[in-house]
């Protein structure tokens, strides 16, 4: 049987957080594969920064809240519009914030859950009736964060992780339907949200106590270019890096060698500088923050 060696070539693909980042670095990629995109984010101009760095025609944009269900069900109708049906959907959107959670703003913290848990949940539920109809492809952007919780992310970890076992469900529920669900597991990515996170000192030094592997920043098209391979194969995962594969071996020890640690190191970091909330940290999270508080994006 003949392999399609270009399986994307002529697919409508979404993309959320696709303003900058590894949105913006997959929509690059998927366009050089000879998909069509539809860019979704918060920042219209900044997504139409996006879309103009593109070959001419092979995007659009579309200004939309993932946790709005109204807004994304009228983005899902435009695209299928103006474009067709999606047959691929990357749910990538995601927000995070850092500090201790007895010290976080209530509200951060929950649109830090809303945004990546239930921004999910939202997007797969404004595109699955294409993607049965193309028998198409959903892959969930998760982290290293879905196996393993850090101190001083506490929402963000708990939204991973949410999002992890909400793609395995819809997976087993979709898959009589032809319908792909894939995660992606990824570590440190080089994007203004991992940038301004070390900026913060405990933040920094929590992950320069990592092992070499797990603390090494990969740049955004190096990443892009993996979890777009996975699509094009349809996989049920993708680890970036490939050795994270081997932390679901391990992943039921991960938590009390974490509390070891941060037993024997919050102490010190603590008395070195007070903990505080950095808030939703990121170019990303500073414009989905003034968004949400009815501002215009910066």
């Amino acid at each position: 049987m003949q392999v399609d060696r270009k399986p994307l070539n002529g697919r409508v693909a979404v993309v959320t957080g696709a303003a900058r980042g590894l949105g913006a670095a997959m929509a690059e990629v998927l366009v050089e594969r000879g998909a069509r995109i539809a860019l979704l984010g918060r920042e219209e101009r900044t997504l139409a920064r996006v879309r103009d760095s593109l070959p001419t025609g092979a995007s659009a944009c579309w200004e939309a809240d993932v946790t709005d269900d109204r807004g994304m069900h009228r983005a899902a109708s435009e695209i299928r519009a103006r474009l067709g049906p999606p047959s691929v959907v990357v749910a990538n959107a995601g927000v995070a914030e850092g500090g201790p959670f007895l010290e976080s703003d209530p509200a951060v913290w929950r649109r830090v859950v809303e945004v990546n848990l239930i921004g999910s949940a939202v997007t797969a539920r404004a595109f699955l009736p294409d993607l049965i109809t193309t028998r198409g492809y959903l892959l969930q952007v998760a982290s290293l964060a879905s196996m393993g919780a850090a101190p001083m992310m506490s929402a963000y970890c708990a939204s991973k992780a949410g999002v992890e076992s909400f793609a395995h469900a819809l997976r087993a529920e979709v898959a009589h339907r032809q319908v792909g669900v894939g995660i992606a597991y990824i570590n440190w990515t080089d994007t203004d949200m991992v940038r301004d996170a070390d900026e913060h000192m405990v933040l920094r030094e929590l992950r320069g106590h990592m092992p070499a592997p797990a603390r090494k920043v990969f740049p955004a098209p190096y990443v892009a270019r993996r979890l777009v391979a996975a699509v094009e194969r349809r996989g049920a995962s993708v680890y970036v890096p490939r050795w994270l594969r081997s932390t679901q071996l391990v992943r039921a020890a991960m938590p009390p060698v974490v509390t070891w640690l941060s037993r024997r190191e919050l102490p010190r970091l603590a008395a070195a500088e007070p903990f505080s909330a950095t808030g939703l940290l990121g170019a990303g999270g500073l414009a989905d923050q003034t968004a949400t508080d009815g501002g215009p994006p910066a």
